[in-house]
């Protein structure tokens, strides 16, 4: 090869490869697609990883980071409708866990407590009291309980506890509030803040109201 066969454009372009040829043409009789199947035909792809129907490599691989799954809150649900119609609180008394899982209707502590107010379509009303006792409760069971003159002591969950929810209280809004919680124009994170920010100016307009007026100290005269 001479300086002067080197050109710019050297290399630039491949030949083509010239399949269905014959053997003579350097690819083989079946130029490279082997003997029958579907990668032998036209119009066929394969997409990225596709390992011939094996478990991808990708897919097989470890997974790391971080999954909220362990943090899940699992309930044992009981309807009033079960509670009322069991032999054990034919006569009201109190419902907790403990109460439950003795007359059978909770496996065991595994879990959280939730009560619902399922009943029979034939019964309108509570005619027993009831001091209920559970991590959660539903608005419309409270109502059956307390219209019935009994008492309900909502204990929270670990969530609730930990967003600083009071579930025995009419504001139900998390106090401890996170930046989760003050997303969204309309949030409830937002409210919260805003009913926390004018509490705190209103208790330090009252302060300042309740500090008698301190005289100006005069200034030395020259």
């Amino acid at each position: 090869m001479m300086i002067h066969d080197i050109t710019a454009q050297a290399g630039a372009f491949k030949k083509r490869k010239r399949v269905g040829r014959g053997e003579g043409s350097g690819h083989g009789k079946t130029s490279g697609r082997g003997a029958k199947g579907a990668g032998s035909r036209s119009g066929t792809a394969s997409k990225k990883g596709f390992e011939g129907g094996q478990m991808r490599y990708f897919r097989r691989m470890a997974k790391f980071g971080f999954t909220n799954a362990p943090f899940k809150i699992d309930f044992w649900t009981v309807n009033l409708g079960d509670i009322i119609t069991h032999p054990a609180f034919a006569k009201g008394g109190d419902i907790n866990l403990g109460t439950l899982i003795k007359a059978g209707l909770v496996r065991d502590e595994s879990r959280e407590l939730k009560i619902l107010a399922g009943m029979p379509k034939n019964v309108g009303t509570l005619k027993v009291k009831f001091n209920v006792t559970a991590n959660r409760m539903s608005d419309s069971a409270r109502k059956f309980v307390t219209d019935a003159g009994g008492s309900v002591t909502e204990t929270g969950t670990r969530r609730d506890k930990v967003r600083g929810i009071d579930r025995n209280s009419d504001d139900r809004a998390p106090k401890n509030l996170t930046k989760k919680l003050k997303r969204g124009k309309d949030s409830k994170g937002r409210a919260a803040i805003a009913a926390a920010k004018a509490e705190r100016e209103a208790k330090s307009a009252d302060k300042n109201a309740d500090k008698p007026a301190g005289k100006k100290a005069d200034k030395p005269k020259a």
